[in-house]
Formats: C-alpha cells, structure tokens, sequence
C-alpha cells in the first residue's frame, strides 16, 4: 500500500498546489533562518528581549532575516537588531 500511495517523486502539476508547496518551503525557510538568527545572538551572549524574539520569527522576508544576520555580528544589544 505505502508504494502504491509514495509521494516522494511525484511532480505537482496543478497551479494551485505549485503556489501552495512553494510558499510553504518559503515559510519554512524563514522560520529556519529566524531560527539561526536567534541562536547566533544567544551564543554571542546578547539577551534577546520577548519583543525582538517576536518580530524575528513572525518576519517571513528572508532578504531582512539575512541583513538582521549580517548586523548580529556586531552588535551589543538585540534591541539595535530592529533598528
């Protein structure tokens, strides 16, 4: 039965699920990415406030989860994270 139902190679034809699957790997990502962001602050020792905490993982544009990355390097305070 599990061969017969295998999902694993088959290729999504309708518009409708292409969008769909689409936007759900691209949610996926952006919650890994948060992910990575919030535990590059913690293991720099930055305490990361409820608020920034929030706002990281509610974003779901990649490009500003990347720039929020490039600042956590430098910065002192999660709060400049937003800034």
């Amino acid at each position: 039965m599990e061969e017969k139902t295998a999902i694993k190679n088959y290729e999504w034809k309708s518009d409708f699920a292409k969008t769909h699957r689409a936007e759900g790997r691209a949610e996926g990502r952006a919650e890994g990415e948060a992910k990575i962001l919030l535990l590059m602050l913690e293991n720099r020792g930055i305490n990361v406030p409820n608020e920034v905490r929030e706002r990281v993982t509610n974003c779901t544009d990649t490009d500003q989860i990347e720039r929020w990355a490039e600042r956590a390097l430098v910065i002192d305070k999660a709060e400049d994270l937003l800034d």
